[in-house]
């Protein structure tokens, strides 16, 4: 199922509802799911999203599996202060600005943990490379990359970075 990109972010939303729904709101949008802190369902229907206090639901993981999320949307993720989990797979507008973007975002700097990265055709070397920045990854994903063309100082760059990151690969 295509649904189509939003590729506005609305700031007054942001402030209306909270940066989590606003951001859940896009990602459903989009055709990801996304998972709230104490839950252990995957939301994905848009009309079934739960409301409440601002501040109740927060994000905890991002599956953005098959979907149109683009870096012109990454602007929602700027509030987001639990997201622990990213999939990022057979996602094709994700390229290497959407990761630079992503482990740019300060409070996914402190929170993110796992993250997997597969058949995202327009990402290389470079954006893999810029999740340096995502100090507390812990595990990191790697599959169906062709656009990397250094496996090895691509992960000896990272782990250089991020002692601690336990990267899987699954790139032949």
């Amino acid at each position: 199922m295509y649904v189509e990109p939003e590729l506005k972010v609305d700031y007054d939303r942001i402030k209306a509802v909270g940066p989590d729904r606003a951001a859940a709101e896009w990602l459903l949008r989009c055709g990801a799911k996304v998972r709230f802190q104490g839950f252990d369902r995957w939301h994905l229907d848009y009309n079934a999203l739960p409301t409440g206090p601002l501040d109740r639901y927060q994000i905890q993981g991002i599956d953005a599996t098959e979907s149109c999320i683009m870096v012109q949307g990454f602007d929602h993720l700027e509030g987001l202060r639990h997201v622990e989990e990213i999939k990022l797979c057979r996602c094709i507008y994700i390229q290497d600005a959407c990761l630079e973007r992503l482990s740019a975002v300060e409070n996914l700097q402190q929170s993110l943990l796992s993250m997997e990265v597969v058949s995202c055709g327009n990402v290389t070397d470079k954006g893999v490379v810029a999740l340096h920045r995502l100090r507390n990854l812990e595990s990191l994903f790697l599959s169906d990359l062709p656009g990397i063309k250094d496996k090895q100082s691509t992960v000896d760059r990272l782990q250089g970075a991020l002692p601690r990151l336990d990267v899987t690969l699954d790139l032949d």
